[in-house]
């Protein structure tokens, strides 16, 4: 069944009717569109609190919702809620009662241009009056939600119809197994039933129920989760402070070819959540340094190092933005370089060098070379590093230091192209990214590592991010046999010469590697 509802005229009567005595100033709920359905009242009454819970879901420009208050009420408590100050009176619908009353702050993405909103999200369900009368006529079930919001018309936030109130009713037939969805408004003023942009966000707002109605009909579970290793507000919370310190000024001066936009707020969204991470990694005690391994443009190193994170990060190719990027940090005697972005390839310990003089020449430096062993605690980013991203728990492990890892395309230890194989369980997404998110974990596993997922919430689809920040027993990394481990996921034969190949190649601006090279990092 497509979505093709149907538009009510605008004299259409009210399908939501307001008690007599309740709210007599304010007009009729004017009904906009309404569809069939072949979802029950409890499929319908999980997909609205999912969206009370997630206004995201319809609209770009917000971030979430923070519930302020929450309350189920029955037939006792209905009448005496003890809201929120500043709450509206309830509204009394005819044939309903009130079951739930939900307030909830809606928190928008750009703060600068929209106030957060506090808005009353209202749960009814029929009366047990309503439902015998049904029961004797038509057999309906009906319930209802209502959000409205706490500001004036012209308070209203442009994320949110101008409308006094939206209102949602599922009417279900169970004998037959058929139902009904509407959404109705109340306009500030009648002759706003007009208005293009209202319809249209009425429209789309009921088609996302109903696309989200029949999706759990047909048994449609989410397999994302988001939020898992910190809370949602706190990541969106430091975000939003750090894109309005930063985000304009990055993109008026963006040096590379690529898009601004999508590289911007994806490193800022990187960075809040590093953040966030190291505060409950670290919590008062000193920051023990970060390296960012294939850092590509180095836009996230330069973040963290002006949010007073010291650290620095490598990649193969120097990028025409590491000349406003790069740190200077006055670090004598540090395990920190100096410079915060640096030229260099990696030639992990386990990786022979018996052939490394035989290859060498005028146009190779073993200068270049940097072994992936660093100081003990030294948290490793491994952001989309392609090639380096299987070797990033492996050289954690070597220098006991957690680790985060980002996959984007896949390499094996060779640096060679690889197809990952499908992960063995089942319930896991058959897809190349899945085979190989789950492939590096198993590696991260392997060398005694607990990994934890995240699916952050970045302009990219290559979103997962495994973390290792805790050990599955307490025997350190000396304890492994590394050189096992390499060779049971395939070896390290070539990576030398690649390593050479990569070295040797000019440097010129913008130049990309082909086929088995180490590029070190997929983006910009």
């Amino acid at each position: 069944m497509g979505f093709e509802p149907a538009e009510l005229a605008r004299d259409a009567p009210s399908i939501v009717l307001r008690d007599g005595d309740s709210d007599k100033a304010a007009g009729p709920w004017r009904p906009l569109f309404r569809h069939d359905c072949s979802f029950p009242s409890k499929i319908f009454m999980g997909v609205m609190i999912n969206l009370i819970r997630n206004p995201n879901i319809n609209s770009s420009w917000l971030f979430r919702a923070d519930i302020l208050f929450d309350e189920e009420m029955n037939e006792r408590s209905s009448t005496s809620v003890s809201l929120p100050d500043e709450t509206p009176t309830l509204p009394c619908f005819s044939g309903f009662e009130l079951r739930r009353c939900m307030v909830r702050k809606l928190i928008p993405r750009n703060t600068l241009r929209d106030n957060p909103m506090d808005q009353s999200c209202l749960i009814y369900e029929q009366s047990q009056a309503a439902s015998e009368d049904a029961h004797d006529s038509d057999g309906i079930e009906r319930t209802l939600v209502v959000y409205l919001p706490h500001v004036s018309e012209m308070e209203m936030p442009f994320y949110h119809p101008k409308v006094q109130g939206i209102a949602f009713l599922h009417e279900w037939t169970a004998a037959e197994g058929r139902g009904s969805v509407s959404v109705s408004y109340l306009f500030f003023n009648d002759n706003d039933r007009s208005v293009d942009r209202l319809t249209r966000t009425a429209f789309q707002l009921l088609k996302v129920l109903y696309k989200h109605g029949q999706g759990r009909l047909a048994g449609y579970q989410k397999r994302v989760q988001h939020d898992v290793l910190i809370p949602q507000a706190r990541v969106q919370n430091t975000y939003a402070v750090l894109k309005l310190k930063y985000a304009r000024g990055l993109i008026d001066s963006w040096a590379e070819v690529t898009d601004p936009d999508k590289h911007i707020f994806e490193d800022l969204s990187i960075a809040a959540f590093l953040i966030e991470l190291w505060l409950d990694m670290y919590g008062t005690n000193p920051f023990p340094g970060f390296v960012d391994i294939g850092c590509g443009n180095g836009l996230l190193v330069w973040i963290l190092n002006q949010e007073g994170y010291r650290g620095w990060g490598f990649d193969a190719r120097a990028r025409k933005s590491w000349a406003n990027y790069n740190t200077v940090q006055p670090c004598a005697g540090s395990d920190i370089p100096s410079d915060s972005l640096q030229q260099l390839v990696l030639l992990p310990p386990p990786v022979s060098r018996a052939r490394l003089s035989e290859l060498a020449s005028d146009d190779f430096s073993a200068d270049l070379i940097h072994d992936g062993v660093f100081p003990k605690g030294t948290f490793i980013i491994s952001n989309h590093a392609d090639e380096l991203t299987p070797w990033t728990p492996i050289l954690a492990a070597i220098s006991e230091s957690p680790f985060i890892m980002i996959p984007c395309c896949s390499h094996n230890l060779t640096g060679a192209r690889y197809r990952a194989p499908t992960p063995k369980d089942k319930t896991k997404a058959e897809s190349s990214y899945a085979s190989l998110v789950d492939w590096v974990a198993q590696i991260a596993r392997d060398c005694g590592w607990e990994v934890e997922q995240e699916i952050l919430r970045i302009p990219s689809t290559r979103n997962t991010a495994l973390v290792g920040r805790k050990r599955l027993s307490s025997e350190g990394a000396s304890s492994l046999d590394i050189d096992k481990i390499v060779e049971r996921y395939g070896g390290t034969a070539e990576y030398l010469e690649n390593v050479v190949k990569l070295a040797k190649k000019p440097r010129s601006q913008g130049q990309t590697q082909q086929g088995t090279e180490l590029k070190a990092n997929g983006s910009a």
